[in-house]
């Protein structure tokens, strides 16, 4: 038997490197297009994601609302997680698949304060009232998904007209929640699971139940999907029983609708 020279080795070597290589990029990629409220929640969970599917994801992470125009404009993608009513419409639209629908998750709304300030008591709907009513400026996303179960509040409390004046409205949660760390406003008010992750801000707490509203979340493929497998596989692999405890450590409860 002839005996391969160490050239001729490191050669062989070289050229499985290569196409490996080569293989490796010619694997499409799962593009998922994701709400910044199971931001927190996907981040972590990407490489459990991608050793269940054997495909690389990468993750867009927006407003439901932002990513709604995204895909209008015709952005590809082969998954979303989005709000369930989103999902709803895009199935409508032709975009996602009917079949492939699964809800994934919901998160009630809560209250954040800058880090390292005190907490205020926003137990009971009164006290929240109170809280409220004593802030010098708050903060919540124009655009974000909560923000109709803020106003909804408001109005349960009785104090929409009275927070008009000091309500700063940003494009998206992350900037309410940077207003909140430098500062500018006292409290920021968006999912819990989007208070959880924010630099430089603490959960005050959830909404009391007597005012709480939750946004559920829900996972389609697009019926353009360039792997529609992989995809099935990602989106059982995130609502299956094995996840349920990443989503609860950040403030979600994994649920279907």
């Amino acid at each position: 038997m002839k005996t391969l020279t160490r050239s001729t080795v490191l050669g062989i070597t070289l050229g499985l490197i290569v196409l490996l290589t080569r293989a490796a990029a010619q694997t499409p990629q799962i593009r998922v297009l994701a709400s910044n409220g199971v931001k927190a929640v996907l981040e972590e969970l990407v490489p459990q994601c991608e050793r269940a599917t054997g495909r690389r994801l990468t993750v867009q992470f927006n407003s439901s609302a932002v990513l709604k125009e995204r895909v209008a404009a015709g952005e590809a993608f082969d998954v979303a997680i989005v709000t369930s009513d989103l999902i709803d419409s895009l199935i409508k639209e032709g975009k996602v698949a009917a079949a492939s629908r699964a809800g994934v998750a919901r998160s009630g709304v809560g209250v954040g304060v800058r880090a390292g300030t005190a907490k205020p008591d926003i137990g009971t709907p009164d006290a929240l009232k109170r809280m409220l009513l004593g802030a010098k400026a708050i903060s919540y996303a124009q655009d974000g998904a909560s923000r109709v179960y803020i106003t909804k509040m408001f109005d349960q409390l009785g104090i929409a007209e009275a927070m008009k004046s000091k309500t700063i409205l940003e494009q998206g949660s992350v900037r309410s929640a940077e207003r909140v760390a430098k500062g500018d406003a006292d409290l920021v008010m968006t999912l819990v699971s989007e208070i959880l992750p924010a630099p430089g801000v603490e959960l005050a707490g959830p909404f009391p139940a007597a005012v709480q509203s939750y946004v559920s979340f829900a996972a389609g493929i697009s019926t353009k999907a360039t792997d529609p497998a992989a995809a099935k596989v990602l989106v059982g692999f995130l609502t299956g029983p094995g996840v349920a405890p990443t989503f609860k450590a950040k403030g979600m409860e994994a649920r279907e609708r």
